[in-house]
């Protein structure tokens, strides 16, 4: 396969992706979903971005688009395995034969200048995760997990494998502890550094990126589902008054207590209404059906 092929399936799914992002976005407008469940379902725009092929499925969204905005491109037959292609532009694969004899051209231009900007972003990620993480070597150990830092304004969790927990001052809080320990149960900071890798991969698509700051935000709200569902209702409020006490911050490298948009946390916060067993129940359905629904190729 040349150069400008692996490019052409790049574009390919990355157009994929945009449509199963979008579906997501809609989602996040039912504000009945728990939040939870959205940075699950994010995971389905960034399967898309990262695995070319799939199985087919008679009532996937590829499907119901595949007469006029796609083409499926089978890889392998039992099972049906396919490739989804959204650009048109090849009478035959594997190699690509393109209608137009300047397409070629243009992905093979196209594929160096992907890989030059994907991998100096990719360098970037990496130099700036290895600063962060070294400036803060220094931060003294109080007990557990939990470190202090004058280098921090706000308490968060920094590290992927041995995450630690620093914070600004030596007082520790009930509430930011509730909430660093969740984004560690949920692997948050791996998940950040998978979804901005996948980002740098996908870097000339706006949507990506906008996935990206979406998915950030969903998982501290996120965070703030799983603490709230087990403390008792008259501890809501203290939990969101704990929020406001905190300076916001954002970065990727880590899960902060004062991250995302801070009114809407404590919207969140204080109209939460914990789940019933029929509504985990119904929640569990529609994600095995989402998931079908935009994972799946056309037949």
């Amino acid at each position: 396969m040349i150069v400008g092929d692996i490019f052409y399936w790049v574009l390919n799914m990355s157009l994929v992706a945009s449509l199963t992002g979008i579906v997501i976005l809609l989602l996040r407008c039912i504000k009945r979903i728990p939040r939870r469940l959205i940075c699950v379902l994010w995971a389905l725009p960034l399967i898309r971005m990262m695995i070319p092929v799939g199985l087919s499925g008679r009532y996937s969204l590829m499907s119901f688009i595949s007469e006029f905005a796609t083409r499926t491109v089978t890889v392998y037959n039992e099972p049906s395995v396919t490739m989804t292609n959204c650009i048109m532009a090849a009478d035959s694969y594997f190699p690509i034969t393109y209608k137009v004899n300047i397409l070629e051209d243009v992905m093979r231009v196209g594929f160096f200048v992907w890989v030059t900007v994907g991998l100096a972003l990719i360098t970037a990620l990496i130099l700036v995760y290895t600063a962060t993480i070294k400036e803060l070597r220094d931060a003294v150990h109080i007990k557990d997990n939990i470190y202090i830092s004058h280098k921090v304004n706000s308490p968060a969790v920094y590290g992927i494998f041995k995450p630690r927990i620093i914070q600004p001052s030596g007082k520790t809080d009930k509430y930011v502890l509730l909430h660093e320990n969740a984004h560690i149960k949920r692997l948050d900071n791996l998940w950040r550094i998978i979804a901005v890798t996948a980002a740098c991969v996908h870097w000339f698509n706006p949507l990506v990126w906008l996935f990206l700051k979406l998915f950030i935000k969903d998982s501290e709200l996120a965070c703030d589902e799983a603490v709230i569902a087990r403390l008792p209702r008259t501890e809501h409020k203290e939990y969101a008054l704990t929020l406001l006490r905190h300076t916001e911050s954002r970065t990727v490298y880590a899960s902060p207590f004062g991250g995302a948009v801070v009114k809407t946390r404590i919207e969140r916060i204080l109209s939460y209404k914990k789940l019933s067993a029929i509504s985990v129940i119904a929640f569990i359905i529609l994600s095995v059906f989402i998931a079908y629904f935009l994972l799946t190729n056309s037949v």
